[in-house]
């Protein structure tokens, strides 16, 4: 038999889609845009949820957060956590015989990640002392006679704190991190829910300028590949957690916040590279299940997601004809439910928070959204529904139209369903966070558990 694929995965956070191979043309990104041109690119690819913990929980099982356990973020005191039974990818991959690394951010549980099935871990998050223990790894690996896993989480192009120096960011949050500098050599590419102000294009500057810094990192990465002979037997993905940290993205179950990259290219398999554009929607929980069809180990009977591995090898494939996409809790309780079809989005507002929860990690934002004009007095519908095709940036919501109520209706359907067939907790009332069962125990005078710093 020959030896399985070897697996390797980029993973950064907070890029959406921000890039050149995904329309971009102010961001410069040639080492990703050249995986794409070499590689797989999916152009219709989102995750389950707008937020760190829980879309990396949703890649790495496979499954929708309200059943891996991950609804929320898993660090400090917000507390989610995979529950005991979920099934890490690392686990899957160490079970079948592969070498298992991971460095930087395991941020999809709070329990370590020797639970998710990773036998050695470099706690290096930036971009460079990630690549930097990347590229060592490779070589030692390389050297190896087992197949291997090697995932990096980096933190960058996540927004990053500034030191309180008098400077004209000096103890702020945002773009591009006190140790890059902002990009604007092409020009800035506002998207349309954005507003185009100077506050702005200053951060989408400096969000370039983060997106570059990783991209030149990303090519230290292939560039090892190729050199220690690599390319041929490894399977490497480029992907993200949800979209950019801009208002109306990250933490929202708008497009923005739902679309992410997904690049691959695995060189030894026909259909795996050559430059293919896939346009079939698909999911992050899509991604373990076709890793594990590829190198041959049967996907259990839980997983959620649906393997592309039968698309990508010129099989029978039956596409996702929806993509469901949730929030519940990311900086507070937010509960939303979502179905995206090829032509229509219908999203489902279980609370009256705010019309969508801001990512800028500021007092006093810089950007502003096109819709709605004044957030501070914005709260949710019931219901939104969008076309689209006629309005792709999601600025019109028709859901009380009556000529839209048989649109309306269906998704209405079809989502509910959903939430039905997956045991979605929202069926039974409001969703209880760690932190309200720890205060709980602390008015109680219980003891509790004290983990979980974010790594």
């Amino acid at each position: 038999m020959a030896q399985r694929p070897n697996i390797v995965i980029f993973h950064c956070h907070d890029m959406g889609q921000h890039i050149g191979c995904y329309g971009i043309k102010t961001v410069r990104t040639p080492n990703l845009d050249r995986l794409a041109q070499e590689g797989v690119r999916f152009a219709r690819s989102f995750c389950t949820q707008p937020g760190c913990s829980s879309s990396r929980a949703s890649l790495f099982t496979g499954r929708y957060p309200h059943n891996n356990g991950v609804m929320g973020l898993t660090h400090a005191n917000f507390g989610w956590d995979l529950r005991p039974e979920e099934k890490h990818l690392a686990q899957f991959l160490k079970e079948a015989g592969y070498a298992t690394v991971a460095i930087g951010n395991v941020h999809e549980t709070r329990s370590g990640p020797a639970r998710c099935g990773y036998e050695k871990f470099i706690n290096k998050g930036k971009a460079v002392e990630a690549t930097d223990a990347a590229v060592a790894e490779l070589k030692r690996l390389a050297a190896g006679n087992q197949p291997f896993y090697l995932y990096a989480g980096l933190i960058e192009p996540h927004r990053l704190p500034y030191p309180k120096d008098g400077g004209p960011m000096s103890g702020l949050t945002g773009f591009p991190g006190p140790h890059l500098k902002p990009d604007d050599l092409l020009g800035v590419q506002i998207p349309g829910y954005l507003s185009d102000t100077p506050g702005t294009r200053e951060e989408l500057a400096g969000l370039q300028g983060a997106i570059k810094h990783v991209d030149e990192q990303f090519g230290r990465w292939t560039q090892a590949l190729r050199e220690l002979g690599l390319e041929k037997n490894t399977l490497l993905i480029a992907t993200t957690d949800h979209g950019i940290a801009m208002p109306r993205a990250k933490c929202s179950v708008y497009e923005p916040g739902l679309q992410v990259i997904l690049l691959l290219r695995h060189a030894g398999r026909a259909g795996w590279h050559g430059g293919a554009v896939r346009n079939e929607m698909v999911s992050n929980i899509d991604v373990l299940p076709s890793i594990l069809d590829l190198i041959g180990i049967p996907v259990p009977a839980n997983v959620q997601g649906r393997s592309f591995s039968p698309l990508l090898d010129g099989h029978a494939y039956k596409p996702n004809t929806a993509i469901f996409g949730e929030l519940t809790y990311h900086g507070y309780y937010d509960p939303q439910r979502s179905i995206r079809t090829e032509t229509h989005k219908l999203i489902a507002n279980f609370s009256t928070a705010p019309a969508f929860q801001d990512p800028s990690q500021m007092w006093r934002p810089k950007s502003d959204t096109v819709v709605p004009e004044n957030p501070a007095t914005a709260f949710h519908q019931h219901l939104e529904l969008y076309d689209l095709t006629a309005d792709p940036w999601e600025q019109v919501n028709l859901a009380s139209k009556p000529a839209c109520a048989s649109i309306r209706d269906e998704l209405a359907r079809r989502l509910l369903q959903h939430m039905k067939e997956t045991d979605d907790p929202l069926l039974r009332g409001a969703v209880t966070s760690p932190q309200h069962e720890t205060a709980l125990k602390l008015l109680r005078g219980e003891p509790v558990e004290r983990k979980g710093k974010k790594k």
